[in-house]
């Protein structure tokens, strides 16, 4: 039987049919009955946390929903340095706030983004410069094959570039439960930002430039400024606010694919330079600033689909849009990116409830 909840409740896409059932888990005996429950009708199970990088299909899903609503944080010095336990139903934002109000470094740069802890580690969320594979300890789940609570240590996690064994091998194996994470120091006044930090990106680092030793408070205030001008951070009051934030990821190619995309970049937008980042894994792309070389401007509508007025990178539900619609509107913008310079872009929200033939655009 198919529920009342549908995926256009639980996503900020706002689309989405229903789904067979849905289910919310505050405790790992909940879970593991959820887990139960989902085996006796015969219906796969679905984890969810706060819909924020979820494109779901019109159809809906023939599945069991289950989301882990599990709150709380409890932090603890651990010789020099501070562990910090997080449940998973707790709002990422919210772990971020508590961190720079205690003087943690290590996730200021992740103001903002939406959505729950647990789905943190899965897609190693990051912005600015920052990540959370970088202070993440472990992460406990429930293992799906037999409901046994484990934890995985940091170097089980095969964190990459918006990427974990969470997306990779263990898809579909575990329901996290907490993440820990570990900060360096812990006073309760923070030191300035700037003094022996990471590399901040440009963008950032030149919004910091009029405050004299920024600390973990000012940096936060600064990248939400930043992301609200951008619509990046959620607001039900903004026109672009129906979005999975960044659609693409930014692209990581060879030198050879990135000297030929520089190439195309100087014809199409001559005296312009295109942005290039030297990585270990390869020379690593704006995918925003592609879409916009390729023709494609804040704003560009198809109907009910479109970019952000404010960031080219999110594709928006304008009001009344279907899984359909934003699924060929992103089809035709990487297109356009392919057409234009030579690179793939990947999608980087989750895909749920669609069939293989209807995606696989998006990935060809």
């Amino acid at each position: 039987m198919t529920s009342a909840v549908t995926l256009a409740e639980l996503t900020t896409f706002g689309v989405g049919g229903p789904v067979r059932a849905y289910r919310e888990a505050a405790s790992v005996d909940e879970i593991r009955a959820a887990l139960a429950g989902a085996d006796q009708a015969g219906a796969p199970l679905v984890v969810l946390g706060g819909g924020s990088n979820v494109l779901a299909a019109d159809r809906g899903l023939e599945a069991l929903v289950l989301r882990v609503r599990a709150r709380g944080i409890h932090a603890e010095r651990d010789g020099d340095a501070t562990r910090v336990a997080v449940e998973a139903g707790h709002g990422f934002d919210e772990l971020v706030a508590f961190c720079v109000g205690a003087g943690l470094a290590g996730v200021e740069c992740l103001s903002g983004i939406p959505g729950d802890v647990g789905a943190a580690p899965m897609q190693n969320v990051g912005a600015y410069g920052q990540e959370v594979a970088s202070s993440i300890e472990s992460v406990r789940v429930v293992d799906r094959r037999d409901g046994r609570a484990v934890e995985l240590a940091r170097d089980a996690l095969g964190f990459g570039y918006r990427d974990s064994i969470f997306k990779r091998e263990a898809r579909d194996r575990y329901v996290v439960t907490s993440v820990a994470f570990r900060f360096a120091g812990g006073g309760a006044s923070p030191a300035g930002y700037l003094d022996g930090s990471p590399a901040v990106y440009p963008e950032l680092a030149r919004a910091l430039e009029a405050v004299d030793r920024p600390s973990l408070d000012d940096v936060r205030r600064t990248v939400l400024a930043l992301r609200r001008r951008k619509s990046m951070v959620f607001d039900p009051s903004d026109a672009n606010h129906r979005s999975a934030g960044s659609f693409f990821v930014n692209p990581t190619v060879t030198a050879l694919a990135a000297d030929h995309a520089a190439e195309r970049a100087a014809e199409l937008a001559p005296g312009e330079r295109m942005p290039r980042f030297t990585t270990p894994q390869g020379d690593k792309l704006s995918a925003a600033w592609l879409i916009e070389r390729a023709g494609l401007g804040k704003g560009t509508r198809r109907g009910a689909v479109g970019l952000s007025t404010n960031h080219t990178l999110a594709l928006v539900n304008f009001g009344g849009a279907t899984a359909r619609e934003l699924v060929a509107f992103a089809v035709e913008v990487r297109r356009r990116v392919r057409d234009a310079f030579g690179i793939a872009l990947t999608p980087e929200p989750q895909l749920l409830g669609f069939t293989v033939d209807e995606v696989a655009p998006l990935f060809d």
